[in-house]
């Protein structure tokens, strides 16, 4: 299996950074940067979608990609990145995985009710403006999130659950075609993915610094899972984008 993590275009919070005024949104949309991220992707990965060669080892994806399928968090950033791909690539299947979500969930930023879980986006928003998206069972007009903040100690169990269904999903299987899988998702969730792949302390540096793996918005990340190992082909491409659209 390759696994493919994409994060999500920037958001109006991740433009807002630098502004001491900025309110944050507790659901973020994409900026006008981020739209046109999203299109510049969609546009590179259908030119690159259909597999050339595959005699060779294509470990920098010079002979395509050849998505299988294609999944994304219920952030409404990750799902409107993700959909100008899914819609240009046109037959792969494209699936919410609830569980690839940014750390914390979805909760209120204002400093009254800071941390205060929230509903998330109903059913109908997704329905009405991605219907290409394959929604979970049960999933209705009061949210998909609906639970209080999420605490530091669920996110590596999270992360680790994610991994642990991905393998059981995709995984290697004998006679089974090779599975090439896109996440779309969030800079806070890979980090925990990745610490869950390779087994490492969560932030843990050397000379007791802070370690982070930076990804810019819409950068791609490689990963081949094998039955007996997990190697990392890449992390945080982006030429892919022009210059003025790269974004942290």
């Amino acid at each position: 299996m390759e696994l493919y993590f994409i994060r999500h275009g920037q958001s109006v919070n991740n433009a807002g950074w630098s502004d001491p005024e900025y309110k944050e949104h507790p659901d973020p949309y994409l900026t006008e940067i981020g739209i046109a991220q999203a299109e510049h992707l969609a546009k590179y990965l259908k030119a690159k979608q259909h597999i050339t060669n595959d005699k060779v080892w294509n470990i920098q994806n010079q002979y395509g990609f050849g998505f299988t399928h294609i999944y994304t968090s219920l952030m409404e950033r990750a799902v409107a990145t993700a959909a100008p791909t899914v819609r240009a690539l046109g037959t792969v299947p494209f699936t919410a995985w609830v569980d690839i979500h940014e750390e914390g969930g979805m909760y209120a930023r204002e400093e009254t009710d800071n941390f205060t879980g929230l509903s998330g986006k109903p059913r109908s928003f997704f329905e009405k403006s991605f219907s290409e998206l394959n929604l979970p069972d049960g999933y209705d007009e009061s949210g998909w999130w609906n639970r209080p903040f999420e605490a530091e100690e669920e996110r590596q169990l999270r992360a680790d659950r994610v991994l642990a269904e991905l393998i059981a999903r995709h995984g290697d299987r004998d006679g089974q075609p090779e599975q090439r899988i896109a996440f779309v998702s969030h800079g806070g969730f890979f980090v925990r993915l990745i610490s869950a792949m390779l087994k490492l302390p969560w932030r843990q540096g050397a000379h007791d610094k802070k370690s982070w793996f930076l990804l810019n918005n819409c950068s791609i990340s490689r990963f081949d899972i094998r039955k007996d190992e997990i190697l990392v082909a890449y992390l945080n491409r982006t030429e892919h984008l022009p210059a003025h659209l790269v974004s942290g």
